[in-house]
């Protein structure tokens, strides 16, 4: 791909649809290089990951050659994320993924990229997304 990272990063502004093997998501890319990730879990077995984790994540994103690397900075709907009558609200979900997100961030190799078709690859499998365009004259 003859793409900068800068011009990968323009490209990926906006929201993205996702389906994996397990789960289906959705990243919004914003132009602060802070995203927001909603993921719902299509494998039953990983169900009960997401009643720990909850299904949105908000973090911090770039590209560096030609890779994307996402860094969890918070799970606002983590059951772990709870408020004591006598304490103030405990994020203890976000103190956890803050920790680990020192020394994982999610990688993915961009393989192709445009408008609106983005094709990435992880260890395991490529996923292809699809941008999100709202168009006024679609929802009449």
């Amino acid at each position: 791909m003859s793409l900068s990272d800068i011009d990968m990063e323009f490209l990926l502004f906006g929201k993205w649809r996702f389906n994996s093997e397990w789960e289906k998501f959705s990243i919004e890319f914003k132009d602060d290089m802070t995203y927001t990730q909603t993921k719902t879990q299509t494998y039953i077995l990983a169900k009960p990951k997401e009643l720990f984790t909850g299904d949105k994540f908000t973090g911090v994103w770039y590209v560096n050659y030609g890779r994307l690397f996402l860094i969890v900075k918070s799970a606002p709907q983590s059951m772990f994320n709870f408020s004591l009558p006598i304490l103030h609200k405990i994020n203890l979900a976000d103190i956890l993924i803050n920790f680990i997100s020192l020394f994982i961030a999610e990688k993915y190799e961009i393989v192709k990229i445009n408008q609106t078709e983005l094709i990435m690859k992880d260890e395991k499998e490529s996923i292809i997304a699809k941008k999100i365009i709202r168009n006024a004259n679609f929802y009449r």
